[in-house]
């Protein structure tokens, strides 16, 4: 199996152990950054609302506070999914309780209800992004969907044969199969976008690219393998200049910083809700007003439809054309819980925390003798992808395992950004608002006790 989530399964095509490594591993060297002063930062605002500690967020999330293989959890595979507060629970277990309805076509008082709940979450998104306007995002069960969807209705109207697609070498599979796939069908093509070996987009040869064939560049606000945040705001008004509409997609940075689709000009925006602390199965795709509108339904069925008939069936108004059959109501109550969650703490302390707290870990880890981590782009998000010499990305994960440390090992749905490194597999840790320096100080020491078995 080569399933990205299955850990390490893509082992055995990873490269040979880099040179042998002294029997002893030094202790880490001390960071620059102390690890007490990152955890005890100060509330950026008075009282509850608006303030920002690691504690405060861990407080809220129980499954933190469960062991594993006798040891306390440590989460570090955020990356993959985040884990949730207390609240996402509770709301979803409110809603099925009490409040369990379809919606948008009830006249009874529980449809009336989940319909409001259901809207709330849309106006919750919009926020969220700094959209113009609630009718701007559709639900969708998370990146990957939102991404075919622009592909299958966007695409299939605005592609043809010679039509060029850019896409950078640091994304996710999802950011780059459904364009494979529609560049086929409509006889466009696929571009790469090269990397430097830093992990930043070449942005030389991105401009070389462009051209009046390029109808859409498709690239992430933060890269799930690397870390690397593109400056999207001037490579999408590149883009603008010559006619070719921009999909972000946003599905490892909504949770890190905030986010503004307008002063980013972006087109499409898109992200997952599990990786923003809400449930698995739901997640929005932004698209301009004017972008969207001019777009054909991707799917027929319910809800999507203003009248039907034999002879002919005419559509509801965005976003409800793009929404077919019942969407995952419940998700939409767990993400607009998540949101509200999220948005109480003050954004841009929970952002420098993290980059704090992402530089303690890079210093920690770079101590260990034969640990090489990938990129080392600026700005990067809290994502430490890395090789240790001699041991297989599957074995560390498995030995982590045992200390009750979760991190991810594979090709984390990143093939090309990883041969960019002539890597097939690495291991990944990736860091949230609720990650202390202690669980930094626990993966180092468990990798030091792996390193010291193998001497």
């Amino acid at each position: 199996m080569t399933t990205c989530d299955l850990a390490g399964r893509e082992a055995p095509g990873s490269p040979p152990a880099a040179d042998p490594v002294p029997s002893a591993a030094p202790a880490p060297a001390a960071p620059a950054t102390p690890a007490a002063a990152i955890a005890e930062q100060p509330p950026a605002g008075p009282g509850g609302h608006g303030a920002f500690s690691p504690d405060m967020a861990r407080k809220d999330i129980p499954v933190l506070h469960r062991t594993v293989n006798g040891h306390p959890l440590v989460w570090l595979d955020n990356g993959a999914t985040t884990q949730k507060p207390r609240q996402v629970i509770e709301a979803l277990t409110t809603y099925y309780a009490s409040a369990n309805s379809n919606i948008h076509r009830g006249a009874h008082t529980m449809a009336r209800e989940a319909t409001e709940g259901y809207e709330q979450g849309r106006a919750a998104v919009a926020d969220l992004l700094g959209a113009p306007a609630p009718e701007s995002v559709i639900f969708v069960r998370g990146t990957t969907e939102a991404i075919n969807l622009v592909a299958q209705s966007w695409g299939r109207d605005n592609l043809g044969p010679g039509d060029e697609i850019l896409v950078p070498v640091l994304e996710h599979h999802s950011n780059i199969v459904p364009w494979q796939h529609i560049a086929k069908e409509r006889r466009a093509r696929v571009v790469p976008v090269p990397l430097q070996q830093d992990g930043q987009i070449d942005l030389d040869a991105y401009a070389d690219l462009l051209s009046f064939r390029t109808q859409l560049v498709a690239l992430s606000h933060a890269s799930n393998v690397l870390g690397t945040v593109p400056p999207v705001r001037e490579m999408t008004a590149l883009a603008h200049r010559y006619g070719a509409k921009v999909l972000v997609d946003g599905a490892q940075a909504v949770a890190h910083f905030p986010v503004d689709v307008q002063d980013l000009d972006a087109d499409f925006y898109t992200f997952s809700g599990h990786k923003v602390f809400a449930p698995t199965g739901i997640g929005a795709l932004y698209a301009k007003p004017e972008v969207l509108r001019s777009m054909r339904p991707w799917q027929g069925g319910g809800n999507m439809i203003d009248s039907v008939d034999f002879g002919h069936t005419s559509y509801a108004p965005v976003p409800h054309r793009f929404e077919a059959g019942t969407g995952h109501i419940a998700g939409v109550v767990g993400l607009l819980s998540a949101l509200k969650w999220l948005t109480s703490f003050d954004r841009e302390a929970v952002a420098r925390y993290e980059t704090d707290l992402a530089a303690y870990a890079q210093q920690a880890l770079a101590a260990l003798p034969g640990m090489e981590i990938l990129g080392s782009a600026p700005g990067r998000v809290a994502v430490l992808t890395f090789t240790l010499a001699g041991h297989e990305p599957a074995e560390i994960a498995e030995w982590l395992d045992q200390d009750g440390i979760a991190i991810r090992a594979g090709h984390h749905c990143a093939q090309p950004a990883l041969r960019h490194y002539g890597l097939e597999s690495a291991a990944r840790a990736s860091l949230a608002l609720y990650n202390t320096p202690e669980d930094v100080d626990r993966l180092v020491q468990s990798l030091m006790r792996l390193r010291e078995t193998a001497a």
